[in-house]
């Protein structure tokens, strides 16, 4: 299983004194409650981390982004995201498209600079007005300075987590974890692995680029492997009771390895992961490594496809679930502020 040592990064206490505390180590950071920012401000210092992979986290109750690269805390900004019925769907999702100068095709026209695409159904980053709550039409807009300094920092393919700690944790699963849908795909990546059935497969040449995201469903015993947001593999884990805990778990790879051999393939050595608590309390990412088992040559695949910004997320939610538990269109579907021909 492909997990380190790694010490996991609470998101609860990584929105109070821990982030202030990370950026005061840095040259000139300022020492302030995180919790006690005014709408529009922000906190800027990638020079805590200059290079690795880097993961962005949206906290809608919070309201608030919150950056690392490498593991280390790099920025943190107020936000607004989507007000009462064009709610931001929580969930997993990569950076999919990049525009400066972007301006709505459905909303007069309206500007949003530095936008950065999470779906192509329209929910993005941008940046805009900042009123100090819910205000846009599903997107999550950022100060316009803080904008332009992601914008500046990130690529396509880097990873995205909106997460709600008022909502139902099963509703994450669904349909955003296996989000993007390539544009002009016929099915989405929940439906490809469904109608694939539970049995194994392995198949790079469904997807030969992109980037790569693990998902390890406890429940349904099961690993799946999706490269741009298709599914290329999936094979049977077994599981014993040290493994099993309610919520999720994300975990980046880092750009370096440790002296040990993985935990993926015994003649490669091992690789670094950050670890974000996604919600509930997970086990050590010792105790997940050690009751999780899977199927060797499946494991060694996986492992000569990593590469520093993979994602895994290791969840007690079903990967694959058959419908959303709420009536009408799901909220990915809707088009929102960034849709595109």
């Amino acid at each position: 299983m492909p997990l380190t040592s790694n010490a996991v990064y609470s998101r609860r206490a990584f929105l109070g004194v821990c982030f202030s505390t990370a950026l005061v180590a840095s040259a000139d950071a300022l020492a302030i409650n995180v919790k006690d920012m005014s709408p529009g401000d922000f906190i800027w210092h990638p020079e805590a981390a200059p290079a690795g992979p880097l993961v962005v986290l949206v906290s809608l109750d919070e309201q608030r982004v919150y950056v690392y690269r490498n593991g280390v805390a790099i920025g943190v900004s107020t936000i607004s995201s989507g007000k009462p019925g064009y709610e931001t769907p929580p969930g997993v999702f990569t950076i999919l498209q990049k525009d400066r100068d972007h301006r709505s095709n459905i909303y007069n026209n309206a500007p949003m600079p530095y936008m950065q695409r999470l779906t192509w159904s329209g929910i993005a980053l941008h940046g805009g007005a900042i009123p100090g709550h819910p205000a846009s039409h599903g997107c999550v807009r950022l100060p316009n300075a803080f904008a332009q300094r992601l914008f500046a920092e990130t690529k396509n393919g880097d990873t995205v987590v909106v997460a709600d700690a008022r909502v139902d944790p099963s509703r994450i699963a669904f349909p955003a974890l296996l989000a993007p849908v390539a544009p002009g795909a016929e099915v989405s990546p929940v439906d490809q692995i469904a109608q694939r059935g539970k049995g194994d497969f392995w198949d790079e040449s469904i997807s030969p680029s992109g980037p790569l995201s693990i998902v390890v469903s406890l429940s349904e015993q099961r690993f799946y492997v999706l490269r741009n947001g298709i599914a290329i593999g999936s094979s049977w884990l077994h599981a014993d009771s040290g493994a099993h805990f309610d919520g999720a778990l994300l975990l980046v790879m880092g750009a370096g390895t440790v002296n040990e051999p993985s935990p993926f393939d015994p003649t490669q050595l091992r690789h670094q992961w950050a670890s974000y608590t996604l919600f509930g309390s997970p086990p050590s990412l010792s105790s997940l490594e050690n009751s999780i088992k899977a199927q060797p040559e499946f494991i060694r695949r996986v492992y000569s496809l990593l590469k520093p910004g993979t994602t895994m997320l290791i969840t007690s939610v079903p990967a694959v679930r058959p419908a959303p538990d709420v009536p009408g269109p799901g909220q990915t579907e809707r088009v929102l502020e960034s849709d595109v021909d």
